[in-house]
């Protein structure tokens, strides 16, 4: 199955997210795969809030920041289907396809390479739970390059939740399923 979970910054979409996995029964190995590429001190001290939250849980750390689907390849397991895994988040993972050394990639070519990534990805594991971030609310127009993303993000978000079995917003720390 498919969870797709969405909310904004502090919403307590992560938590909720995590707390997904704890639930399913049977399960060999729970992966976290981590997105972020990790810029200056705030970025270091988000990672560290993030590991201490998930400290003790049992989770299997994969640090991908491009090319989601890769994220599993370098654990050896006969039995894959016996893995869940959750991916935090959707909203870095764009950011890191669609910018890096080399410019900025179109939003086509981004949505394609963010979404199908994230298929191959769901094949490899029983349970895949996915988070991603409301980013569209603020009313404010960015820079072209800053809407492109945003474009970009909210496309990925409508694909992910058609193909998800499970779509649940969560806001103030309180999930709210859309899709079940």
């Amino acid at each position: 199955m498919i969870y797709l979970v969405t909310g904004g910054s502090g919403s307590g979409k992560s938590a909720y997210a995590e707390s997904l996995l704890s639930e399913f029964e049977n399960i060999r190995s729970r992966y976290y795969i981590a997105t972020m590429q990790v810029y200056g001190e705030e970025g270091k001290k988000r990672v560290e809030r993030h590991r201490r939250l998930r400290a003790g849980k049992g989770f299997i750390t994969s640090e991908q920041t491009v090319q989601i689907e890769q994220a599993l390849k370098k654990f050896k397991d006969s039995d894959k289907m016996s893995y869940v895994a959750l991916v935090e988040c959707v909203s870095n993972l764009t950011a890191n396809e669609m910018f890096d050394e080399n410019g900025q990639r179109s939003e086509d070519e981004v949505v394609r390479r963010v979404v199908s990534g994230l298929k191959v990805l769901s094949q490899s594991v029983r349970e895949l739970v996915i988070v991603t971030n409301n980013v569209f609310d603020d009313g404010i127009t960015y820079d072209e390059s800053t809407m492109a993303y945003i474009r970009a993000l909210a496309r990925i978000n409508i694909e992910l939740a058609a193909w998800a079995d499970e779509v649940t917003e969560v806001v103030a720390g309180c999930p709210v399923i859309w899709k079940k």
